[in-house]
């Protein structure tokens, strides 16, 4: 067992870190032989076309500093998006996208609104900038209502699909929000769009309020690579990048360009790795349903499950034994569910395999899994 870290001293630190409660990211074993369904990683590997780039761009020039624009790659972006260049911002992953959004558009001495449940970084965020986060209560079967967010606000903010529910809004409802929020940022973060969700990027040019998140590393398979971009009207763009050069003028290493670009670029590999997950998370879903599990609908490349004889915190446990890992969440409302993220057909018959034993052992015995 570890011994504990000892309380930091913070007489030097700066009186906004004292207190703050940092966003605590999925445990990355060390080792080999886990099965990780825990932090919405890709379970195949990446573009051959990017990895082929990416191993080009070690060569000599890494010498000298990247583009600070980032201009191929933002080119790339905005002409499969169907907007200008100056519509598009990229970032060392939507994690610091998100966080110059909160820095550059949130900041007007009014409350963010956030679901009540949702991605844990969007209360740390506010923490460390010193913006007041008003969560809105998802309702009873866990969707965001956006009637609730028609109250006075400096800004709002919506995974979409949701995270850790994985339940997506309609293109409708985000533009029936846009409507009557006029006069500040609505940030649509769009992790998992890729998986079943439509994209507001076609509200864009509609709507100088709405920027929209988006991220290569779920289903572009380069959650290592560090890569995120945000699209928008030109002028919050700007303040993304006002930020960005008084922060690290130089996000993105010539590795990344590379990588990113071509990921962008290889629009059969990204179709066939979304197709094999969303194949993969409805054979789940219909599995862990038969094992008595209540699934919440997903749009995501995760499904948000719970059983109701048997605790999620001990279901972790005993799964993190068989060296298999899934996330489970101690807050309210979600307690009892576990976040399960879409892995290989092998990896999804082994968890399946592994429940069935620790649900119901006797039966177990006798029982066989249908490959996914």
């Amino acid at each position: 067992m570890s011994t504990p870290a000892p309380d930091p001293d913070t007489r030097f630190w700066s009186p906004a870190l004292r207190g703050l409660s940092a966003y605590t990211p999925g445990e990355q074993p060390q080792g080999t032989g886990w099965i990780k369904l825990n932090t919405n990683e890709c379970p195949y590997p990446p573009s051959p076309l990017a990895l082929r780039r990416m191993a080009e761009a070690v060569d000599e020039r890494l010498r000298l500093y990247p583009d600070p624009s980032a201009l191929a790659l933002r080119q790339t972006i905005a002409a499969q998006q169907g907007l200008r260049v100056e519509q598009v911002f990229v970032g060392n992953g939507s994690d610091e996208v998100l966080a110059h959004a909160f820095m550059g558009l949130l900041r007007h001495g009014r409350p963010v609104l956030v679901p009540d449940v949702s991605y844990s970084f969007y209360p740390v965020y506010c923490a460390l900038y010193g913006v007041a986060c008003q969560p809105v209560p998802l309702d009873a079967e866990f969707r965001v209502r956006v009637a609730d967010y028609r109250q006075p606000n400096g800004g709002i903010v919506l995974p979409n699909p949701n995270a850790p529910t994985g339940i997506a809004l309609s293109l409708g409802e985000i533009r029936w929000l846009l409507e009557r929020n006029p006069d500040s940022v609505l940030v649509v973060d769009e992790a998992y769009v890729d998986f079943g969700a439509q994209s507001a990027v076609s509200l864009i040019d509609e709507f100088p309020q709405l920027l929209v998140v988006q991220t290569l590393s779920k289903s572009r398979a380069l959650a290592g690579l560090r890569v995120g971009f945000a699209l928008g009207h030109a002028d919050l763009i700007r303040a993304l990048s006002t930020v960005k050069d008084s922060f690290n003028s130089y996000p993105l290493d010539r590795v990344a360009l590379a990588g990113a670009q071509a990921a962008l670029e290889d629009q059969a590999h990204f179709a066939s790795l979304t197709r094999r997950i969303v194949d993969s998370r409805e054979w789940l879903a219909r599995e862990l349903q038969a094992l008595g599990f209540h699934c919440l609908p997903s749009s995501a490349n995760f499904l948000l499950a719970r059983h109701p004889r048997h605790g999620a915190a001990r279901l972790q446990q005993d799964l993190r034994e068989r060296r298999i890992l899934v996330r489970h969440f101690n807050q309210p409302r979600i307690a009892e569910h576990l976040r399960i993220t879409i892995g290989s057909p092998a990896e999804c018959e082994a968890l399946v395999a592994a429940l069935r034993e620790l649900i119901d052992p006797v039966r177990h015995r006798d029982s066989k899994v249908t490959p996914a």
